[in-house]
């Protein structure tokens, strides 16, 4: 019962031909583009952009977009080779796997379980905010008892609750649903970048990059200080070329997501060619609006009065367009329920894979017999991100997400190596050019990233990490297909004989 023991790459896909445990494949490489788009431009462009130009980096704020956008590209190339080789649900989960062992894919599997469920929280109680201000702004406000900040954030509970039963119904349904929303939000941030254009005043851009500062931190240990800080005892400083460089590792975050695109990788019509293309076209896409948002928005106010909170509706506002700040708030609404969306789905396909194979239990993984989606577990997902979002404040554990998408993309960048190494033959539709080089280079800058996290995140993840090797431990090392040659419980032949499903009409296993 070896915890490093792997799941080869035949098995894996073998796997998605089980009939009560296939999904359907119905995703273009248009579909999973927009699902990335949908995920990554979220509360990022709407809030980060402001806060990191007024306290880091001023007008410089577009380098450090490029600089997190040319470290995310690294991460995204070796997801899109790994999703090309091995197109099943899981992302990183399935990748680790294949490669590394099942000690490795468990550790990644109960990380990715953390960023999805707490980010879908915690962008749900954004998405409750904006919701406030965008009725407040119509006349029409919320008690408080029950809004952003209330005994319960009943919106953000509504929020969950419906997305919840629209990705039981279907994945098409629900990416038709964040088609609409994306093209909405797209549209509010090109109305930006084109509206604001009116309004930059080219002196803000003077200086580009303001001189370096002592930042505001407080000396002396700190649970909330970065860790790499207290490792080398540094005092830091913000502004100048060390204040872009920290200001592209805090907007590094604004780029996560695009991952979540590689757990729908079972249910892409052509997974070879369309999750590479979906992948790198939506962290392209992505890079270039933070960029003109960024330049817009430091042209359009000097960086010294930027409001961090809501800096591109203020900006209007600072030039006497109250009513481009309302449509903002709008487009703010409709671009964070696709984030909510799209991470609730790929929570429940990171479930989905490690019930497949016993990790977790079997039984939760069976696809509705109508739907082909992971029913059980869609109302798992519903059930604790609503009581997540409604009941918990969970503001201070948004760093969390972070540290499990950064140990992620550290894993899969070893994981391509190893795969490399040891299985050599097998196809693949795209590979990370240099390799190793580039993947280990992935791997070093995810983990650098990570130090810069704080203490008590840290804390907070070894402690989530601890109560997942118990459950390994005490459930899946024992119970994994794995370990005992389990098969999944009907197969093919038996379940045609048995009538349990039909043979798709267009011919397909």
């Amino acid at each position: 019962m070896s915890v490093f023991r792997t799941k080869s790459i035949e098995q894996s896909i073998a796997d998605t031909d089980e009939p009560e445990y296939q999904l359907k494949k119905s995703l273009t490489a248009l579909d999973l583009t927009v699902f990335g788009v949908g995920v990554v431009i979220g509360a990022g462009i709407f809030t980060l952009t402001g806060r990191v130009a007024h306290q880091m980096t001023g007008p410089a704020i577009v380098i450090s977009f490029v600089v997190a956008a040319v470290c995310c590209a690294l991460a995204a190339m070796c997801y899109a080779e790994f999703a090309s080789t091995v197109p099943v649900s899981g992302s990183a989960y399935t990748f680790s796997y294949a490669s590394l062992g099942e000690v490795f894919a468990w550790i990644i599997g109960w990380d990715l379980i953390l960023e999805m469920f707490l980010g879908a929280s915690v962008v749900a109680q954004g998405w409750s905010a904006y919701l406030g201000v965008l009725l407040g702004k119509l006349g029409v406000p919320l008690p408080a008892a029950i809004s952003y900040g209330g005994v319960i954030d009943l919106p953000a509970v509504l929020l969950i609750i419906g997305l919840g039963v629209l990705i039981t119904v279907g994945i098409k349904e629900s990416m038709r649903v964040n088609l609409v929303l994306v093209a909405v939000k797209l549209f509010i941030v090109l109305f930006v970048i084109l509206a604001g254009l009116m309004f930059i005043n080219p002196a803000n851009y003077t200086p580009f990059i303001p001189d370096a500062a002592p930042s505001a931190a407080t000396a002396g240990f700190s649970w909330t200080q970065p860790l790499l800080q207290w490792l080398t005892g540094s005092a830091p400083t913000a502004f100048g070329w060390s204040g872009v460089f920290a200001g592209a590792a805090l907007v590094f975050f604004a780029y996560i997501g695009f991952d979540v695109v590689a757990t729908t990788a079972e249910e892409a019509k052509n997974p070879q060619k369309d999750l590479p293309v979906g992948i790198i076209a939506s962290l392209t896409i992505c890079t270039i609006l933070y960029a003109a948002v960024a330049t817009v928005v430091t042209g359009m106010v000097n960086y010294t009065e930027i409001d961090p909170k809501a800096a591109l509706a203020s900006a209007f506002v600072h030039h006497g367009q109250s009513w481009m700040a309302t449509l903002i708030s709008a487009g703010a609404v409709a671009g964070l329920t696709t984030v909510v969306l799209t991470l609730m789905i790929g929570a429940t396909r990171i479930i989905f894979a490690m019930s497949r194979d016993n990790l977790l239990p079997i039984g939760i993984a069976k696809v509705h017999p109508r739907f082909r989606t992971p029913w059980k577990i869609s109302i798992i997902v519903t059930a604790v991100c609503a009581l997540t979002a409604g009941l918990t404040p969970i503001g201070v554990l948004e760093e969390m997400v972070n540290i499990g998408t950064l140990s992620a993309f550290i894993l899969v960048s070893i994981a391509v190596v190893v795969l490399r190494r040891k299985r050599p033959d097998l196809p693949r539709a795209f590979k990370v050019p240099f390799s190793p080089v580039l993947p280990i280079v992935s791997a070093l800058i995810c983990f650098y990233l990570t130090l810069n996290l704080s203490i008590e995140t840290w804390l907070r993840f070894l402690i989530w990490m601890a109560i997942g090797f118990a459950i390994y431990a005490a459930y899946g090392v024992r119970k994994a297909r794995l370990a005992t040659g389990q098969a999944l419980p009907h197969d093919v032949q038996q379940a045609m004989s048995e009538g349990v499903v039909k043979r798709p009409s267009d011919g397909s296993k």
